[in-house]
């Protein structure tokens, strides 16, 4: 099996990717110029290769696409958000570890 990478997703593709799927979906709403965001970039990575059966890993330039970035009132980078069946359930805002977004998720599929 390949390793499972954040796949980038844009505004014309928000709502087919996550807000209409079924599950659990993890939104990164990152820039490129962004240093905290670049910083997390290898927990986010690893979080995602390691949950590759359970979850789809998301990605979002705020400066590319921001009309989602206002849609869900991001205001601060590098902000995650957890969706469950199409609907935010967590949120995490600012660079977390990877162990951290694993404890998010794990109250969400215990939940």
């Amino acid at each position: 099996m390949a390793e499972n990478k954040p796949q980038p997703v844009g505004d014309d593709s928000f709502d087919e990717k996550v807000t209409d799927s079924s599950g659990i979906t993890v939104v990164d709403f990152w820039a490129p110029w962004c240093g905290p965001c670049l910083h997390m970039a290898p927990a986010l990575d690893s979080f995602a290769a390691a949950n590759d059966v359970k979850v789809a890993v998301y990605k979002v330039d705020v400066d590319e696409n921001p009309k989602t970035a206002q849609k869900f009132e991001i205001r601060s980078i590098p902000t995650v958000i957890f969706f469950k069946d199409g609907q935010p359930a967590d949120v995490s805002i600012g660079a977390v570890s990877e162990s951290a977004l694993q404890g998010k998720l794990d109250a969400l599929l215990e939940g």
